[in-house]
C-alpha cells in the first residue's frame, strides 16, 4: 500500500546557513516542525487546536541520517508523514530532498516522535482522551488511504 506524504515546499536563505552557504543542522529540524504543523493544519487541525482543548505535543525523541547537504539558494522539500498505528504516541517520517536539479536529491531522512500531554496535569497521555479521539481518527485515516 502506498502511503500519503505531505510536501512542504522551501528555498534556502543565507540565514539557513553557515559561513560557507551550508544548511545550518538545526534548520532541517525546523523545517520539519514547520511541515509537520503544516500537515497537521491541511487535514483539519491547526496545533492551536490542540491547545485550545488542554493538549500539547511536544517531541520525546527525535532521529536524523544526514545524506548531503542543502545549499544556498536551493530549492527543497521536505516529505512528512505519520506512521499509522493505535498507539497515543505519534511517529512522523521524513525526507528532505534538493529540488534544484532535474534529479532531486534525498538530504536527510529523519522521524520525530510526539506525545500528547495534558497541559493541566502536565503529564503525558497514556491513552487517547475522548477529545482527541476524532482528530487520532482522522489522521489515521488520512494516512492509511
Amino acid at each position: 500500500m502506498a502511503h500519503r506524504w505531505f510536501d512542504y515546499d522551501f528555498r534556502v536563505q543565507p540565514h539557513h546557513t553557515d559561513y560557507a552557504g551550508v544548511v545550518w543542522h538545526g534548520t532541517y529540524i525546523q523545517w520539519m516542525e514547520a511541515s509537520r504543523v503544516e500537515c497537521l493544519r491541511e487535514v483539519g487541525f491547526a496545533f492551536e487546536d490542540f491547545v485550545t482543548i488542554g493538549y500539547d505535543l511536544p517531541v520525546v525523541d527525535l532521529q536524523l541520517r544526514y545524506r548531503r547537504p542543502l545549499t544556498l539558494g536551493a530549492q527543497g522539500v521536505v516529505k512528512t508523514r505519520l506512521e499509522v498505528s493505535r498507539s497515543v504516541k505519534l511517529n512522523w517520517l521524513y525526507e528532505i530532498y534538493d529540488m534544484s536539479n532535474e534529479t532531486p536529491q534525498l538530504c536527510i531522512t529523519g522521524q520525530v516522535l510526539i506525545v500528547p500531554i495534558d497541559i493541566a496535569k502536565r503529564k503525558i497521555v497514556r491513552r487517547i482522551p475522548a477529545a482527541l479521539q476524532p482528530i487520532f481518527d482522522s489522521l489515521h485515516q488520512h494516512f492509511s488511504d
